[in-house]
């Protein structure tokens, strides 16, 4: 074997030129496998996260209108959420993690002799961690805000911005409606692919009990719920659904008498997004992959024509099929192997010099690339890569090797 191998390393050194440039078609491959699934693999998990901004396994829902006929009800009613319906869920269903009612309304905040009009979410203690409301400055809600109705409020980063012009927000007093709030909080800046009316940098949150008597409104314009446990999701909405309709009078299999968005729904489509790119991605870096794989063969094969009078040399002087098969197999795979080794270190090196690519950082002003497609080589990408590798070299050589182990001695020393 340490003959073949040596015999093998000098056949490629004579024909260098020939060499790197099939080693380089290798390369060209691996690379464009590695660049391709890490693009791919960037892009899911920024798409991703800027889903999951919204809430992980979160639903909303709102009222809508019956289209069946239950409990003595024609079908056409509309459904009207109520507060009692919040706090009888709340008993009803123990498999929430937690429940809270929530009201939208555009109201204008007064800041010295400066008006500004901000959407505002009127929330109870457990929407902040379901809804993922960091706290940048200050501090978030706590119970007693909500039970003694305080007048509080904490603003997205872009509606603090908009409100005080760049000044510190958090202490200060802002005029709603003629009533006086304090500034408790700012929320930390954060990609959320989707609004919710508005999205959370541009809204203003506070406590449900203080809009029931600031807006004279007592119930909710939608009720947010998150599951205990992800793999409890359906059976929480389905519970959910049985108790609203039991409530309401309508049929639980009537999917218009509530409007429901479910993110959980939302980020399902999204990992199928992924799979399929990366998919077609890896596909598509496999085949540049196999191209490379063929002028491997198409060398051997050439390499074969050429040395036919040394294989019929050999074959006279006792060379077996196996060792032909071997000599030229161990070429292909040297081939192969070399080219493989340097696309994995120019992945490895292109990975980490291309700078991240704009996403979701310019739309939502976010530091350190954050929502970028960024790049990173992946090791399971390059094991199977390395086993992809290994078969394509097999099959590359596998044809040019039978065809020298099959030659007949007495016409290969007649070839010219």
């Amino acid at each position: 074997m340490r003959n073949i191998l040596n015999q093998s390393w000098s056949s490629l050194l004579r024909h260098r030129t020939r060499s790197m440039l099939t080693m380089l078609g290798i390369m060209w491959g691996l690379v464009s496998v590695v660049i391709l699934l890490a693009y791919g693999e960037g892009i899911g998990s920024s798409v991703l996260a800027a889903t999951l901004g919204l809430g992980n396994s979160v639903v909303h829902v709102w009222g809508g209108q019956t289209s069946m006929q239950a409990g003595g009800e024609r079908a056409g009613q509309r459904v009207r959420l109520k507060y009692e319906d919040v706090e009888a869920i709340r008993e009803s269903v123990p498999m929430m993690k937690a429940i809270s009612a929530e009201t939208d309304n555009d109201l204008g905040y007064k800041f010295n002799d400066h008006m500004v009009s901000v959407m505002t979410k009127a929330v109870e203690f457990p929407y902040g961690p379901m809804r993922r409301l960091d706290i940048a400055e200050g501090r978030y809600f706590d119970p007693s805000d909500i039970s003694e109705a305080r007048n509080v409020v904490i603003f997205g980063p872009d509606a603090a911005l908009k409100v005080f012009s760049g000044l510190p927000p958090v202490g200060q007093f802002v005029t709603v409606q003629g009533h006086s709030f304090q500034v408790i909080g700012v929320l930390q800046r954060k990609i959320q692919d989707s609004s919710n009316n508005c999205s959370d940098n541009n809204c203003a949150f506070i406590p449900y009990t203080v809009m029931q008597s600031l807006a004279d409104q007592r119930d909710p314009d939608m009720i947010v719920f998150q599951p205990s446990d992800p793999l409890l999701h359906e059976k929480v909405v389905q519970a959910f659904r049985a108790a609203m309709a039991a409530r309401h009078h309508f049929d639980s299999r009537d999917e218009k008498a509530l409007g429901i968005w479910d993110s959980a729904d939302d980020m399902k489509e999204v990992q199928q997004f992924n799979m399929a790119l990366e998919a077609l991605l890896g596909l598509i870096g496999t085949l540049t992959l196999a191209v490379g794989g063929v002028g491997v063969m198409n060398i051997m094969l050439v390499s074969v024509t050429e040395r036919t009078r040394e294989i019929g040399l050999r074959k006279a002087l006792g060379a077996r099929p196996r060792h032909l098969l071997m000599q030229f197999l161990s070429e292909s795979l040297a081939l192969t192997f070399a080219g493989g080794a340097a696309g994995m270190l120019v992945a490895l090196a292109l990975t980490r010099i291309i700078p991240p690519m704009p996403l979701y950082s310019e739309e939502f002003k976010t530091l350190n690339h954050e929502g970028d497609i960024i790049l990173r080589a992946s090791g399971m990408v390059m094991l199977v890569s390395f086993f992809v590798l290994t078969f394509i070299g097999v099959l590359s050589g596998l044809w040019p090797a039978l065809k020298a182990a099959k030659m007949d001695p007495i016409e290969a020393l007649r070839y010219e």
